[in-house]
């Protein structure tokens, strides 16, 4: 009896699997895939949250320059007409100039638009200004770009927006009201939809339009989508916020 346990023990040894240089290796990328997706995930989600948290407080950061008259904004009495939205000038490159503020995404949600697509800049502040497009409250195509995925996903629930929805762009003269009307896909060389008259070349506006573009579908440069949008209204800064958005200003003015 003893001497047949001590066979099938040595018959299980026997059948022990050993270690290959194969089986090492495929462990080694096994633990690598697994870096590499907790990086994603820290990078999509964790730095996403962070880097927005940023965005929102350097908005907030503007509206209390603004706030203050720090920025010189113009006195209601300087203006000619004060039923016309004041129309500012295109700073430089990378330069804030005004505030995202969209209902839609969210009771807090205000990020940064500054002048300027490049990646490395306006871009990885927010949201960004296409340059030679109309400013807030002009005639033509105001044209913004941002992120869904990545940089703190600024515009990551752009494809939710309805029809009718409000965006508002905040700058040192007041908040600029626009209603949302349509959204469409183009290929990333649709660059028609930055034209006055988004689509049309060479036509002459005479509406006052917003047009947002992102990438599509998140994760991806495959295409863009594209949201179009028609001024409303706008509100002076002297006589303070529109009621829709009092709350997000006065939490940006509380810092």
């Amino acid at each position: 009896m003893v001497i047949e346990e001590t066979r099938g023990a040595r018959r299980r040894a026997a059948r022990r699997p050993r270690t290959s240089v194969i089986g090492v290796i495929g462990e080694l990328f096994i633990t690598a895939g697994v870096l590499v997706l907790l990086f994603l995930g820290w990078q999509i989600w964790i730095n996403d949250l962070i880097v927005g948290n940023q965005q929102q407080n350097q908005a907030a950061e503007l509206s209390q320059t603004w706030d203050k008259g720090e920025a010189g904004a113009p006195a209601p009495a300087d203006r000619p007409d004060p039923g016309e939205p004041v129309v500012g000038v295109a700073p430089g490159d990378d330069v804030a100039f005004g505030n995202l503020i969209v209902p839609r995404f969210g009771a807090d949600y205000i990020r940064p638009i500054a002048e300027g697509t490049e990646v490395y800049g306006a871009l990885a502040d927010g949201i960004g200004h296409y340059t030679g497009t109309s400013m807030p409250g002009a005639v033509g195509n105001v044209a913004l770009a941002g992120h869904r995925t990545g940089w703190g996903q600024p515009l990551g629930d752009i494809a939710n927006l309805q029809v009718g929805d409000s965006i508002y762009i905040e700058t040192e003269a007041g908040w600029y009201k626009y209603l949302f009307r349509s959204l469409e896909y183009v290929m990333p060389t649709g660059i028609d939809v930055l034209d006055p008259v988004p689509q049309f070349p060479g036509a002459s506006p005479t509406d006052r339009l917003l047009t947002i573009t992102s990438c599509n579908p998140k994760l991806t440069a495959a295409e863009r989508i594209i949201t179009y949008s028609v001024y409303d209204t706008w509100y002076p800064r002297a006589g303070g916020p529109p009621a829709e958005i009092a709350a997000i200003a006065q939490a940006s003015a509380a810092g």
